[in-house]
């Protein structure tokens, strides 16, 4: 078993070149509230900066020259086309086979690997942070990866561990200040698996999936929207607190 399914194609290129008009009307209109001083700022072990402004945190590329956004988390609220993705049967119906019922909300994120500045992000599973969050329920989170564009390993197409949910929780990286990121030395890339597809393609994968994603290099953005289900009827993460002392569980 892989632990991953793959849709390709599940959007059409209508329905893409719509939500791409979407997000960046989203992004230009976050940056404009942040560049005008609407935020609270964190910056966490790692020395990433987070900044959060009209109900999502962005997080800003940590060496890109002058300011580029890496992720804006949650975003669905920010646009009735983003909330409306959380009823998409396209979505939800394998969403639920995955998770073995009916899926409901957690989060829904925007990630960006911009042209050229795109950053890797390094072997982890999500499972540690929803950990923190909500404890033994993260065992019953998934995530769906909606493809903006075409997904290269030229562009830092994601790259998974095949048959790593199957291993559990496993040992963190010992070095890294946040606790959340796979210690590489367990990592058997052997399994790894790039996974390339065009954009309107899907990605699905539970949280304990080992993955990372390289940088983008190219000379086009790849942009994904990631939307995180659970069994319906829990909390969403905005209501939930990250508690990292949670962590001390885990391997």
């Amino acid at each position: 078993m892989t632990g991953y399914v793959l849709l390709p194609e599940l959007f059409t290129a209508t329905e893409v070149e719509r939500l791409r008009d979407v997000v960046e009307q989203v992004h230009a209109e976050v940056v404009s509230a942040a560049e005008a001083g609407e935020t609270t700022v964190n910056v966490w072990p790692d020395g990433h900066r987070l900044e959060t402004v009209r109900g999502t945190t962005i997080h800003w590329e940590p060496d890109a020259v002058g300011k580029a956004v890496r992720s804006l988390s949650p975003v669905s609220h920010l646009h009735p086309a983003l909330e409306a993705l959380w009823g998409e049967p396209r979505l939800v119906e394998p969403m639920s086979s995955l998770i073995g019922a009916a899926a409901g909300r957690f989060v829904a994120k925007l990630n960006f690997k911009r042209a050229g500045v795109g950053s890797e992000f390094a072997w982890h599973q999500d499972f540690p942070y929803w950990y923190g969050c909500c404890g033994e329920a993260a065992y019953d989170i998934a995530t769906a990866i909606v493809m903006l564009d075409d997904n290269t390993a030229a562009n830092g197409a994601m790259t998974l561990i095949a048959g790593s949910p199957a291993d559990g929780p496993v040992r963190r990286d010992p070095l890294d200040p946040t606790g959340l990121l796979v210690d590489p030395a367990i990592v058997d890339e052997t399994r790894a698996v790039t996974v390339e597809a065009p954009a309107g393609s899907v990605l699905m994968f539970p949280g304990l999936m080992v993955h990372r994603s390289a940088p983008n290099r190219t000379a086009s953005d790849r942009r994904s929207l990631l939307y995180c289900f659970q069994p319906t009827g829990r909390p969403e993460l905005s209501a939930l607190h990250y508690n990292p002392e949670r962590l001390a569980d885990l391997p």
